[in-house]
């Protein structure tokens, strides 16, 4: 049954990894530069944590989306 499946199921897989690996990969390099600027600005006003921390939460929403289409991706295997 494997080798009847083809080159297609392959290139799902790996269409599926990139979406998820690439989303993942511009998050934390989003909540890098968030996170930095963050404490910085914590250091200067102790008021602004709240601010800060729901600003470097939000770049992981990006890998949410991106797993949410591995997933739809996955399923056109099927």
């Amino acid at each position: 049954m494997a080798a009847e499946a083809g080159i297609g199921v392959g290139l799902i897989a790996l269409s599926a990894s990139l979406a998820f690996g690439l989303s993942a990969i511009a998050s934390a390099i989003a909540e890098k530069s968030i996170g930095t600027a963050a404490v910085g600005a914590l250091a200067e006003k102790e008021e602004l944590f709240g601010k800060g921390l729901i600003l470097t939460v939000i770049p992981e929403t990006l890998v949410i989306f991106g797993l949410v289409v591995a997933i739809l991706i996955m399923g056109m295997a099927g």
